[in-house]
């Protein structure tokens, strides 16, 4: 098994998780597809980065008639 180098998929996908913290902090509740656009990388990393800040419950989604819209948890 290898390890999480600078060059690793999860070295990816945690640095994209600080880019959409970041997205978030600056804009507040935003749509997935607005984290895509936002955060300049692509959608399956997106994705995969909002699962991990979900895993590490620093986000919080909400299902509307529009879609998931996400935003940080307060107090982070």
């Amino acid at each position: 098994m290898s390890t999480a180098g600078p060059t690793s998929p999860l070295a990816s996908i945690g640095e994209t998780a600080g880019v959409v913290w970041h997205a978030l902090k600056d804009n507040g509740q935003v749509s997935l597809a607005k984290i895509v656009e936002l955060s300049g990388k692509n959608r399956d990393l997106v994705m995969q980065a909002v699962g991990w800040l979900a895993r590490e419950d620093k986000i919080e989604i909400a299902e509307t008639k529009r879609g998931r819209f996400v935003s940080l948890k307060h107090g982070d």
